[in-house]
């Protein structure tokens, strides 16, 4: 498989290699030695989950708190959705910047986010399946949020009407969230990675 690192650090698309015949296909979908040669330690899945959207759903843009924090790793099932990785570490260089990338059947590719990453979808069909390790539990006293249609991300959704959830849809905004205290910092996210390394692959 093919890892490519995106524009925001910590965040790599992995486009994996399919093997076609009369039968079907067959692939590695993930491959947790391959990404710890990018990582410095290899992710230690620990729950997955799924969602199953409608199209126009938009999913997000969550994060939770480091350490531990929540490192996810991304694909689609079935049918399609543009993936949303938001940087969301005050101090990053890249603090705010979002890029997205197309999950679908086809191409098979998936997103890996580090901890401290905000994550967002959304679904571009009925049906539109996403699979999604995870590497802690959901703690709901440490997931936050920040609001996928606030214009101070600027995220270019592909519809014109997003499906939210009332909880998304009454997230704060960035400069609400960094107001709070409650994103995570550069200089922790970048400390957590390191304590990850030192306990080895």
């Amino acid at each position: 498989m093919e890892v490519r690192p995106l524009a925001i650090p910590g965040a790599f698309v992995v486009t994996p290699r399919q093997h076609a015949d009369a039968r079907g296909v067959f692939l590695e979908s993930f491959r947790g030695d391959v990404l710890a040669g990018h990582l410095g330690h290899r992710p230690d899945i620990v729950q997955t989950n799924v969602s199953v959207s409608a199209r126009g759903t938009v999913r997000g843009v969550h994060l939770a708190d480091v350490p531990p924090g929540q490192a996810k790793y991304v694909t689609a099932v079935a049918g399609s959705l543009l993936d949303v990785v938001v940087d969301l570490r005050t101090g990053s260089p890249t603090f705010g910047r979002w890029e997205g990338v197309r999950l679908d059947t086809t191409d098979r590719r998936a997103v890996y986010l580090t901890e401290g990453l905000g994550h967002a979808l959304c679904a571009l069909e009925d049906g539109a399946t996403a699979l999604y390790l995870c590497t802690s539990t959901y703690d709901p006293a440490a997931e936050h949020g920040v609001h996928p249609l606030d214009p101070d991300l600027a995220i270019e959704w592909p519809v014109d009407e997003p499906l939210l959830s009332a909880k998304d849809a009454a997230a704060p905004s960035l400069a609400e969230a960094v107001a709070s205290g409650r994103l995570p910092t550069w200089d922790a996210c970048r400390a957590h990675a390191q304590a990850l390394a030192q306990r080895g692959n």
